[in-house]
């Protein structure tokens, strides 16, 4: 057959590619841009509230850096989900007030499109076909874990850096360019920025890049490279040194520990979800809970993973399923020289989500540093689309330019029916052929068109063009994936289901509680509330309402709180809210202390809290979703105490007990020597901000003011404008003494200065 030739980059058809990717764009997404459905789960529960939580502090003037609205009080500035250093999430906040499902929803998806046009990019660069470009870019916007795990969005956001820095550093390395280096540090800094792991692996694929130029390019290129790399070294340390430092420390204070190897395997990818790729619905990942018989589920049995069912869906499309039968093999295939490294790097990842299931994991696991911080090998899915887009769209390039022979319908055709004989057989082994059948007509289906397409593809390109050839594939590409990745209950709700995140929301139990906080409030209250057992989104609805809560939803929380309180990552469900030895109930000292009045769950709260007396807590009202409750016994958020003891917080935290007589409205708890009695007095609040607190205090003979928020070593103190030793109070509160007379105390919240000491401290210097 007659070989077609290159267009070449300066001939390629950009713009016009770049048209028909967005159009595949469009028309995958609009589901979500449209507000029809809206990405759900940890999207809404975790991160909508977080971007709102941003936003409202940009409207107000505020530092987002400290959130007062969930667990007492947490750095936000340090938690790695918090989003204040994502730059289109902070567009985003400062040109919308008040951002909803839709405003997020954007963000996530147009980030994944500026990753796919990255693709087109590279394509570009390397002279291959724009079919091929097409067909990757479509792939990484809506395959695999694009897809079905669109939901996380750190991920997402991490991967859709991944493309961009790798098109740049290519350029940066091949041009010998210092401009293009410090772009691609930057980018690789906002990808490392997102803290995970699907940022860990990016940023060993693009070393792996730049190993290959050295190798590749031999002694000359390595010295032409030093100047590049290092200003992209300085581009990435300038934006992403300080957040990972703030991470690190908030790492080792948190209740986040090392996890260890066999942890870290139960959240491997199970082989058998491998056939996801070849026929996507076997399973019935996109239909009700109740009906998925994949791993890990009931039906399949016991096989010790902590995977949700969307994290095993691997499809990236049946044209790239067929191009690599029909073309993978042979020295022109996936081992040839255009296309060898990538093949390299999409085994590697392959093997890595495979977990346990291969030895490759544990090598890894025990030579690379870094792995140890993750705990699902699966999170490799991420880039396991976008590889495998890559590849297929190098081997339609391929057979574009040199057509199709028997031999690539043969192995096309024989590998077809053996992965649809293998999904019969699993079906078979789990007695679910008849759930199946439908599954597997369908991707035999998809499969047979997919080969028809590339038939087609190729003949049109005679006639019409290139870009013709992209078009058909583009738009094979879109329905294929809109039809098998398209919404479901993984990845798509109605939005009205998210109502109460609604800074508007007219949700009963919301208007209730700001209703009530309002009523109670007074120069020395601010009254805390609790959201226990609702639903899964709704721990962190305190932030959007600015309601100080107690708990909220977080991986990641402070050490000594979660200690003291029993909290735990969320409380979705009533069995989820444990107490602590410190807080065996609702009616205790500690619950009193947090200023804790006011709490709604989801069941009558004897259900939740088995230790309280019948009437301790009376019930206020009940509304649609909750029973709200009080506890009367609830403290004001500052307090004036005479006295200070010496105590030992570990034996606290341990017991539960709290040395005999403690009345926190006459004696503070101090780890250190505590100074001279002072004398009764008053503190009231003058100013309580996200980062500053300003209070007013008066006594003939000084004392102690106590502020009843979660103690951190980044807050400082100012007595009277001086800086004074801030206080670790009462096992996990804040306090500072003060002289006689009327004083002025201000907590600050100073991240950066905190930071360094803290290092130094652990460093001891």
């Amino acid at each position: 057959m007659t070989k077609a030739p290159a267009a070449g980059p300066a001939a390629w058809p950009l713009w016009r590619t770049v048209a028909i990717v967005a159009l595949g764009w469009c028309a995958l997404c609009w589901p979500w841009l449209s507000g029809s459905v809206t990405i759900p789960w940890d999207a809404k529960a975790h991160f909508l509230p977080q971007l709102q939580f941003l936003a409202d502090c940009i409207r107000r003037g505020e530092w987002p850096f400290w959130n007062p609205y969930v667990f007492a009080g947490h750095p936000q500035i340090a938690d790695p989900q918090s989003l204040i250093f994502s730059p289109p999430f902070l567009v985003m906040a400062a040109l919308n007030p008040a951002p909803g499902p839709v405003a997020l929803d954007t963000v996530v998806l147009a980030s994944l499109l500026g990753g796919a046009l990255a693709i087109v990019a590279l394509f570009r660069d390397r002279d291959w076909h724009p079919a091929g470009a097409v067909l990757a870019a479509l792939v990484f916007v809506f395959g695999a874990s694009a897809s079905w795990r669109v939901q996380h969005i750190g991920q997402v956001m991490s991967i859709a850096w991944l493309p961009v820095a790798w098109w740049l550093l290519e350029r940066a390395l091949r041009r010998r360019s210092t401009a293009y280096g410090l772009a691609a540090g930057i980018v690789a800094g906002f990808m490392v920025l997102g803290r995970d792991q699907v940022a860990f692996l990016g940023a060993w694929l693009l070393v792996a890049v730049t190993v290959r130029h050295w190798v590749v390019a031999g002694r000359s290129g390595f010295a032409a490279s030093v100047a590049p790399l290092v200003a992209g070294l300085l581009g990435g340390v300038a934006v992403a040194a300080l957040p990972i430092l703030f991470t690190l420390l908030l790492q080792g204070d948190s209740n986040r520990t090392i996890i260890d190897l066999a942890g870290a395997e139960k959240g491997s990818l199970h082989p058998a979800s491998l056939i996801t790729a070849a026929v996507p619905k076997l399973f019935g990942t996109a239909g009700p809970l109740a009906d998925f018989w994949g791993p890990p589920s009931p039906t399949w049995g016991p096989v010790d993973l902590y995977l949700a069912r969307n994290m095993g869906h691997v499809y990236v499309g049946a044209l790239p399923l067929v191009l690599l039968l029909a073309a993978g093999w042979g020295r022109d295939g996936l081992a040839g020289r255009p296309i060898r490294f990538l093949s390299a790097a999409l085994l590697a990842v392959l093997l890595y989500a495979l977990g346990r299931y291969t030895p490759f994991f544990e090598v890894v696991f025990a030579l690379v540093p870094g792995v140890s911080l993750y705990r699902r090998p699966a999170d490799a899915t991420f880039l396991l689309g976008p590889l495998a887009g890559i590849v297929a769209g190098y081997l339609l390039h391929r057979l574009l330019m040199s057509g199709l022979s028997a031999r690539h319908y043969a192995a096309a055709l024989i590998g077809i029916v053996v992965l649809l004989a293998a999904a019969f057989a699993i079906a078979w082994t789990k007695d679910r052929v008849a759930y199946a059948a439908l599954p597997l007509l369908e991707a035999g289906a998809w499969a047979l068109a997919a080969l028809a397409i590339v038939t087609a593809a190729i003949a049109l390109q005679r006639r019409a063009g290139a870009l013709a050839a992209a078009l058909l594939v583009g738009a094979f590409v879109t329905a294929d994936l809109a039809r098998n990745n398209g919404p479901s209950e993984s990845t798509a709700l109605p939005a009205s289901v998210y109502d109460v995140l609604r800074p508007d929301t007219a949700d009963p139990t919301i208007a209730y509680l700001r209703a009530r906080v309002a009523q109670t409030a007074s120069d020395d209250r601010r009254d805390r509330i609790e959201l226990a057992g609702i639903d899964f989104h709704w721990p962190n609805a305190s932030m959007v309402h600015r309601l100080e809560n107690t708990l909220g939803y977080n991986p990641v929380r402070l050490a000594w709180y979660s200690a003291a309180t029993g909290a735990g990552d969320h409380v979705a469900l009533p069995s989820q809210r444990s107490f602590s030895p410190l807080m065996p109930s609702y009616r205790s000292l500690l619950s009193d202390m947090l200023g804790l009045r006011l709490i709604a769950t989801g069941v009558p709260v004897a259900e939740i809290d088995r230790h309280a007396e019948p009437r301790a807590l009376p019930l206020l009202t009940r509304t649609d979703k909750a029973y709200i409750y009080e506890n009367p016994g609830a403290l004001p958020r500052v307090l004036f105490v005479p006295t200070a003891t010496q105590t030992d917080f570990a034996a606290i935290l341990a017991t539960g007990r709290w040395p005999e007589g403690f009345d926190p409205r006459r004696t503070v708890l101090v780890e250190g020597k505590p100074g001279p009695p002072g004398s009764d007095g008053t503190a009231r609040i003058l100013r309580y901000g996200t980062t500053e607190i300003v209070i007013e205090a008066r006594s003939t003979a000084g004392g102690y003011v106590v502020l009843n928020d979660t103690w951190h070593p980044w807050w400082r103190v100012e007595v009277n404008g001086a800086e004074a030793p801030l206080l670790h109070a009462n096992v996990i509160f804040r306090a500072v003494e003060v002289p006689p007379g009327t004083v002025r105390v201000r907590f600050i919240f100073r991240p950066l200065k905190g930071a360094f000491d803290e290092l130094r401290g652990k460093l001891g210097f």
